[in-house]
């Protein structure tokens, strides 16, 4: 199987993840290449790259709840493959967990429903490790438990389900990635923030670096371009197919290890700063990646020490520009 010569849509695709997939799309050579994204968290910026390489980009800033709206974007631009990436983040569903939970879900509804209506013919939906909820057993494979512990964490479970059941039900060519942590150049840095961006960002501010709750909640960080590949690999291999399957690097890291590297590596010689533990707050994460090994030959490119110096010289390079 190829992309080559095909019609791929990517929602969420001027986000974090989303835009590192079209930035690799474009090198598939898909006959046309079209992202959806209502710069929720996203960014038009993130896309300079992959316009720069792919004049054609289509670009609609639209809400992928809108059915009807999606109905004529897929039509108009004759979709064949839709990488699914649009989604509210964790942080929201603390402030707003109704909503985010609702808007969550109608967005893979109106996927799955325009799957079943033939709009187009396979879905790779990008699930998440925050469904599995606080590791029960480690490393943690596509076996282990689904136990959300924020209305975010739920609603990943429950599009995932939904999607499993489209299905089993109605013959969707579907197959889900889900990632646990990634890292990388253009994560937000603005609200609802990761621990990464936001540390080196305080950093860069002369703040004091910040740990919620003890610091050895742990981590299985990967390279956003490791991520990237793997979906598209996932694409590209039948076997996959009503199946999801965990990317991430299989390695475990603790959030004091993450904050004391950027510390060091950017010269700051604040102390830390304790603060309560976020509620919802998953303690363990690892992954097991024998399925994705296996079955589309995954293996991680970048190390975390290597990726996470890239990190930090890209937004110091990116954040003096502003």
């Amino acid at each position: 199987m190829s992309l080559k010569n095909r019609s791929v849509l990517v929602t969420g695709g001027a986000g974090f993840i989303g835009s590192h997939l079209v930035d690799a799309l474009v090198r598939e050579g898909p006959e046309n290449l079209v992202v959806v994204d209502n710069l929720y968290l996203g960014k038009d910026e993130n896309l300079r790259e992959a316009r720069e390489s792919c004049p054609s980009l289509s670009i609609y800033h639209q809400d992928v709840a809108d059915y009807d709206a999606m109905q004529a974007i897929i039509e108009k631009e004759g979709t064949d493959v839709v990488f699914n990436l649009a989604v509210i983040p964790l942080p929201a569903s603390l402030e707003e967990p109704a909503w985010t939970f609702r808007h969550n879900n109608d967005m893979v509804t109106t996927i799955c429903e325009l799957a079943r209506k033939d709009a187009f013919e396979t879905l790779i939906h990008f699930s998440s490790s925050e469904a599995y909820g606080t590791s029960i057993y480690a490393p943690m494979d596509e076996n282990h438990p689904l136990n959300a512990t924020t209305p975010y964490a739920a609603s990943k479970a429950a599009g995932d389900l939904l999607i499993f059941s489209y299905c089993r039900t109605f013959g969707l060519d579907a197959a889900l990635v889900r990632p646990f942590n990634n890292y990388g150049p253009r994560q937000n840095e603005r609200s609802y923030a990761g621990v990464i961006p936001l540390t080196i960002k305080r950093i860069l501010n002369g703040e004091a670096p910040v740990i919620h709750g003890d610091g050895r909640q742990t981590r299985d960080y990967l390279y956003v371009t490791d991520t990237a590949r793997a979906a598209i690999d996932v694409y590209n291999t039948s076997a996959t197919r009503n199946r999801v399957l965990n990317i991430a690097s299989g390695k475990e890291v603790s959030i004091e290890h993450i904050i004391r590297f950027i510390a060091r590596y950017m010269g700051c010689e604040k102390n830390i700063v304790y603060q309560p533990e976020r509620p919802g707050d998953v303690r363990r994460h690892i992954a097991n990646v024998f399925l994705a090994e296996d079955l589309i030959g995954f293996s991680p490119q970048v190390s975390f020490d290597d990726g996470l110096a890239q990190t930090i010289e890209w937004y110091r390079q990116h954040l003096a520009l502003r």
